[in-house]
């Protein structure tokens, strides 16, 4: 049982695999316990050690996976967005204050620059040509040799990954994990999946994001299974990737699960032929319907589960057969304790709407530096999730959305995912996201973005007419937009906080 970071590399047979990649070789587990120790001890050689932060820049794929591993089992490491923009690594830069950014060599990004002018120091991730996937060396020549304070691989609270929430409201916020966190949330997912070694995850998920980080691969790597790092999320190669890779199993948002739906039309022998164990979505609420439509596909179960960066991403899941799955719930508390808690800090009972909140030892310690941040997010040594949902009869919990993007409509309140279950019930609706719009005298009103079936057609009208049917007036969008693309975050998430903006609605008609 892992129990740090570090302890993964010793998790599988030395000879067994353990990250790879499509068409690359595999780098073993005793391969990856030496480029991690190889590593510390190049970082240590600057004067880099335990409770240092190191910012990470490279593409997804296995070199990425690996060198978070070894960063992360020595350092704080702090894994951004290689697709940020110049005033987005100037603001991380000056945020995190990290003592070296790691690149990787050939990138041509904006990091460079930024690292140059805000005095970090960079440090090359060279990958070894023809070596196994995931293989690299860095060039530290750029520090001085200096003496680590603390230099070796770290141990129990101490900090091994640092990430930022989304922002989407307000200045984001630093979320220390320490090693112990993130072994939690791996034995946790462990657990809920039964993963063993036998098992393969194929990654299709960014890796400088909680979900494909721990979810994917430190959960595969502490079971002693292994994981297959693609390039990121393209649906078009997604099956061909399948076929080469033989995966027990993969994890994705509902926008990627979606899309490989639409892809299906054409690669429904691929889906049967993959023989998945089971697919696993999170991050965002999949649609009962979505999920019930890959089961038929892939011939397997599809886990739903609940997670979030404060929590080293697991907090519920749903079970593997024989256990119950229940299209649209997020699953049973699967790690830390879950309760349902008001505004005022008192417990709710079963049934009743109220505020999520979680209790563990994956869950953070609090926000960076952020002593107003962490006075609002907990509560009694519960953590506030910002999320609304109840438990039903069977403790399995359900969502019913963010507290910020619940609608209030002249004091309504509508639940934007019920209105979402409505809409893609609809045989035309391919995918849908319903927000709030600014309204003058209501405050707020309902606006949906809908994605159309090829080759089906539904106006605006049926559309408000085929929620009416099923939904009090007052959850009736009263605007319904076509588009071929909802915009989503890097994450692939779908945003409904600041869409109608971005959708170039304003203020809705009295």
């Amino acid at each position: 049982m892992i129990k740090t970071v570090y302890d993964v590399t010793s998790a599988g047979k030395p000879d067994a695999p353990a990250i790879g990649a499509p068409g690359r070789p595999w780098l073993t587990y005793a391969g990856l316990k030496k480029l991690t120790d190889d590593t510390l001890a190049a970082l240590n050689g600057v004067g880099i050690g335990r409770g240092d932060r190191v910012a990470m820049v490279a593409p997804n794929g296995p070199e990425m996976a690996s060198s978070f591993i070894a960063v992360a089992s020595g350092t704080s490491s702090a894994p951004l967005n290689p697709a940020y923009r110049a005033d987005e690594f100037e603001f991380y830069l000056d945020d995190l204050k990290p003592k070296a950014v790691i690149v990787q060599q050939g990138m041509d990004s904006p990091v460079r620059g930024m690292a140059e002018k805000v005095g970090v120091p960079i440090i090359e991730l060279i990958p070894a040509a023809g070596g196994p996937a995931g293989s690299f060396t860095l060039d530290v020549s750029a520090l001085k040799p200096a003496k680590a304070a603390s230099p070796g691989t770290s141990v129990d609270g101490e900090i091994a990954l640092v990430l930022h929430t989304s922002g989407t409201t307000a200045r984001p916020k630093i979320v220390p994990l320490s090693t112990a966190n993130l072994a939690a949330s791996a034995r946790h997912i462990a657990e809920s999946l039964a993963l063993a070694p036998a098992d393969r995850c194929m990654n299709i998920m960014p890796l400088f994001h909680i979900h494909g980080l721990i979810a994917a691969t430190l959960s595969s790597l502490g079971a002693g299974a292994s994981v297959s790092c693609t390039p990121g999320f393209n649906a078009l190669r997604f099956f061909a990737q399948l076929e080469e890779v033989k995966p027990t199993w993969y994890t994705a948002v509902p926008t990627m699960h979606q899309a490989i739906l639409t892809r299906l039309r054409s690669h429904a022998d691929a889906a049967k032929a993959a023989k998945l164990r089971f697919i696993r979505s999170s991050s965002a609420s999949l649609p009962p319907q979505v999920m019930l439509e890959l089961e038929a596909a892939f011939d397997c179960p599809v886990i739903e589960a609940y997670g979030m960066t404060e929590a080293s991403h697991q907090m519920a899941s749903n079970a593997l057969p024989p256990g119950k799955r229940k299209p649209g719930a997020v699953g049973l508390p699967a790690g830390p304790k879950i309760a349902i808690m008001d505004e005022a800090g008192h417990f709710l009972p079963q049934g009743t709407i109220g505020e999520v909140v979680i209790q563990g030892p994956n869950v953070t310690a609090g926000y960076d530096n952020n002593p107003d941040a962490n006075l609002k997010a907990f509560a009694d040594g519960w953590f506030r999730t910002g999320d609304q949902g109840r438990f039903d009869e069977d403790g399995y919990l359900f969502l019913t959305g963010r507290l910020k993007e619940i609608i209030n409509r002249g004091g309504e309140k509508i639940s934007p995912i019920e209105v979402d279950t409505i809409l893609m019930d609809h045989p035309a609706v391919e995918q849908c996201v319903t927000f709030a719009i600014p309204h003058p005298m209501l405050g707020e009103d309902i606006g949906a973005v809908v994605v159309l079936r090829a080759g089906l057609e539904a106006t605006e009208r049926e559309l408000r007419d085929f929620v009416a049917k099923h939904a009090a007036d007052f959850k009736v969008p009263r605007k319904v937009v076509f588009v071929t693309e909802i915009p989503k975050g890097a994450t692939g998430k779908l945003q409904r906080i600041g869409l109608a903006a971005k959708l170039g609605l304003g203020e809705a008609k009295a």
